[in-house]
């Protein structure tokens, strides 16, 4: 579908419905006028909890690989990455997506160097940049907004940034039980801290995690919405190989969401969600040969569709709280 320009005329804008969500899809056409593509790059990161700095252990869920290609273990350099997975269409923008472990982990000079790669990749149009909210000092928070102003150019479109943390759960509690290394209040920090530099948050949060149910859930959104945060990516908790959780739940010690009951926390939680934050995500992609259960993980399309679907029904949108009874 095309996108209208502003002020094209209120009677063909009147006829279409608003959307229920701000899903990122959108928030990039309106920036760009058109689809981008998020290219996943391997910048070769490590992690706290997986170097010893914190643990050795991991995050419960976290699969030792991490979510990453793999490429930079291949000999890689971003650039090549960048040629290798843009897709078919290379003369058009995108955006570099570090999303393996936690890229901001280490010294400063690391993540100078990885964003002066960055900034000579062409036709990029900003990057999305995953890590911890532990991994995150003054130094390193000027190093990413000075590289926003390196983007512009004349002509351009405001450059994109977004600094991925992962918080998954604002109550400490479960924070310990899943082997985050930080609590809530670490998260809160460097939300505001990043803010203050201009650069905007999105946090990821995990519904189903051990020990936590709706009420939880909410009390997490509430905490999100108390944040200068720009962004959300939500996932369904699932299991991976080689993960603690993965030894949980064979043991049968872990209960794991159905699709429905993922679904009808999505209606409960959606309403609740500050309608200005930018929906990254709504539900998780499991990386190839990583699933262990639930089976349904795997089918996201149809997990999307019927969210659609149940937000008609119930004529749900974000931030509209719930109907009336």
């Amino acid at each position: 579908m095309k996108s209208i320009p502003e002020g094209s005329g209120s009677a063909v804008s009147e006829s279409r419905p608003a959307p229920r969500l701000n899903r990122f899809s959108a928030h990039l056409r309106r920036r760009f006028g058109r689809a981008l593509r998020k290219v996943p790059l391997d910048a070769g990161a490590t992690c706290p909890n997986r170097d010893g700095t914190l643990s050795r252990a991991g995050c419960a869920f976290c699969n030792p690989r991490g979510s990453g290609t793999g490429l930079f273990a291949q000999g890689l350099t971003l650039a090549r990455q960048w040629d290798r997975l843009r897709g078919p269409a290379p003369k058009h923008p995108g955006l570099a997506y570090l999303q393996a472990f936690s890229n901001t982990h280490g010294p400063a000079e690391r993540l100078a160097r990885i964003l002066d790669e960055l900034a000579a990749l062409p036709g990029l149009a900003g990057l999305c940049i995953g890590t911890r909210p532990d991994c995150l000092d003054p130094e390193k928070l000027e190093l990413l907004a000075a590289f926003r102003e390196r983007l512009r150019g004349p002509g351009l479109p405001e450059p994109e940034l977004w600094l991925e943390l992962g918080l998954q759960s604002s109550h400490d509690a479960t924070l310990a039980r899943i082997n985050r290394g930080h609590d809530a209040a670490c998260f809160a920090r460097a939300a505001r801290a990043a803010a203050d530099h201009g650069i905007p948050v999105c946090a990821h949060l995990v519904l189903g995690l051990p020990g936590e149910g709706l009420p939880h859930f909410l009390q997490t959104v509430d905490f999100v919405n108390g944040l200068p945060l720009a962004g959300v990516k939500l996932h369904n908790l699932y299991v991976a190989e080689a993960t603690a959780l993965a030894a949980s739940w064979r043991a049968g010690q872990l209960p794991l969401p159905t699709r429905e009951e993922y679904l009808a926390w999505l209606c409960a939680l959606l309403p609740r969600l500050r309608p200005d934050l930018v929906i990254h995500r709504l539900a998780a992609d499991p990386a190839p040969g990583e699933l262990l259960a639930p089976a349904w993980a795997a089918d996201k399309p149809e997990t999307l569709r019927l969210l659609e679907r149940m937000l008609e029904e119930r004529d749900l949108r974000q931030g509209g709280g719930l109907p009336a009874a």
